[in-house]
């Protein structure tokens, strides 16, 4: 930004009785509070290719840096270009666009960008940024009409690292594409936000200039078109560069670190797992009271443990509240969980009449616990609780189950699920609260007449109200669909006949 540029703040522009307007607005710094896309490429760098293509692009980002401020722009976003996306899978970069990206640019929109923005018509982002990564964003989650940003070069559907003709969209080329767009009609409104973006700003009818302030407070999420319910990616926190030298330097402790807190869950006696997690710094905060286990001598079923599910270690940590280990029941599981599980977690069948057996004879065998979302979601939302439960036993005890991580996501949609457990645990002090409520009462239950679907819905509202969330009837196929373009189902390697020997 120049002091001496001709174009009034933001601030100044009226944004009523603007719906037949068109506005055209810059992305970094504009539309968004942050000036920096670095954040944004170091996201897709460590979703798509892990740690070692962060580092490469940390290294990367001083002679990036360098070039914007004393070359020119264009070289220093082409360095972050070609470091983040050379040898990346087409396909994989629009996954992370479409299922992590949305996520944090959401969480940076400009308040005063955003009005003038929404109450134009027509809307349209010209951007120095890929296009490959912002528009699955701005179209889907904002309503932009139009996005016109930097083209990557591609051989086999794979990134080559450079950018297409004309170049990056940066002073002159996105005055250019602007023209090619629109023609000699001239939008109504341009936004922009530093002196590389006044040439499209003056062939619109009015610029505004959204000036830099750190303490712009970003649109809060229920002002959002769509709330965002369903993200995927690893990193909770967005990647700055010294957010992105804390996560390279402590991978190589917190896998160590993850592998033994894993080795004390599956090893240990769950009496004492408890107190393990706390000495290898996993909180875990128990609430309300437990039901005592049910003896066998009797001849009672077991309880049904009613969760809801925020990672695959719901049961583990439920367990750990309960000092006992007992069995639960899950729609997806990796071979790798499956094994360092120090709990029977038994696949379900999506077959209702065979999983509906399967519980019952788990329950015969003693407690049980289930998360009847099927998948898991990490905003304060729950899905839609399957009924099938509520139609096998009356020994209904719900709980709300509640995580904090601060550097890794414990859940993936699109990657491996065998790695969530030590990405959890690879936090720095990952923690759980475990809230056991009261037991159903019979007279809610569907030996008293009520309907499955009305003590499932109950059970839902009832955790949601706990844990301060909202009922959605949103399901795991969903978010699977929505995030990875499948129904979430981990697909096992077909067996070899026992007298097959592999490679024979």
């Amino acid at each position: 930004m120049v002091t001496s540029n001709p174009f009034p703040t933001v601030e100044k522009c009226p944004s009523v009785g603007r719906e037949k307007h068109t506005v055209v607005a810059d992305m970094d710094g504009t539309l968004l509070i942050g000036r920096s896309s670095f954040p944004y490429f170091a996201l897709v760098a460590f979703e798509v290719s892990g740690v070692l293509r962060l580092l490469f692009l940390l290294l990367a980002s001083p002679l990036a840096g360098l070039l914007y401020y004393f070359v020119s722009e264009s070289a220093g976003i082409q360095v972050l270009i070609f470091a983040t996306f050379v040898g990346m899978k087409v396909s994989d970069i629009e996954s992370v666009a479409r299922a992590v990206l949305p996520k944090f640019y959401s969480s940076d929109l400009h308040p005063e960008s955003w009005r003038v923005f929404t109450s134009c018509g027509k809307r349209c982002v010209l951007t120095a940024n890929p296009r490959i990564m912002v528009e699955a964003f701005l179209k889907d989650l904002l309503g932009v009409d139009m996005v016109l940003g930097t083209e990557i070069g591609t051989y086999k559907g794979r990134a080559t690292g450079f950018v297409c003709k004309p170049g990056v969209l940066v002073g002159k080329n996105k005055a250019d594409a602007l023209k090619k767009a629109f023609g000699e009609r001239k939008p109504d409104v341009g936004l922009g936000d530093r002196h590389t973006d006044i040439p499209f700003m003056a062939m619109c009818k009015e610029g505004y200039l959204v000036p830099p302030n750190p303490e712009t407070k970003a649109v809060a999420i229920e002002k959002l078109p769509k709330p965002v319910i369903f993200h995927d990616g690893r990193l909770v926190q967005k990647p700055t560069p010294l957010m992105a030298l804390l996560i390279i330097l402590w991978t190589p402790i917190g896998f160590p670190l993850a592998c033994l807190r894993i080795a004390a869950g599956s090893l240990l006696p769950m009496s004492i797992v408890y107190y393990a997690f706390w000495a290898l710094g996993v909180r875990v905060t128990v609430k309300g009271t437990p039901p005592p286990p049910v003896k066998k001598s009797t001849g009672q079923s077991g309880v049904l443990f009613i969760c809801s599910h925020r990672t695959l270690l719901d049961p583990i940590f439920l367990c750990t509240a309960l000092g006992r280990p007992i069995s639960a029941v899950t729609y997806s599981i990796s071979r790798l969980s499956e094994i360092i599980s120090p709990i029977k977690l038994v696949k379900l069948s999506r077959d209702r009449a065979t999983d509906a057996a399967m519980i019952k004879k788990l329950l015969q065998e003693g407690d049980l616990a289930i998360c009847p979302e099927g998948t898991t979601c990490r905003e304060p939302f729950l899905l839609r609780f399957s009924s099938l439960f509520a139609e096998l036993t009356d020994q209904l005890v719900p709980v709300a189950m509640v995580n904090r991580m601060s550097m890794f996501h414990g859940t993936t949609a699109r990657g491996w699920k065998g790695m969530d457990p030590f990405y959890f645990f690879m936090n720095p002090t990952p923690a759980y609260e475990v809230t056991f409520l009261n037991k159903l009462p019979p007279e809610l239950t569907c030996s008293s007449g009520k309907s499955s679907h009305e003590v499932a819905n109950y059970i839902q509202r009832v955790i949601a109200a706990t844990l301060s969330y909202e009922c959605t009837n949103f399901t795991r196929k969903d978010k699977h669909r929505a995030l990875a373009g499948n129904d979430g189902t981990v697909v096992e390697k077909p067996k070899l006949p026992a007298n097959k020997v592999m490679g024979c």
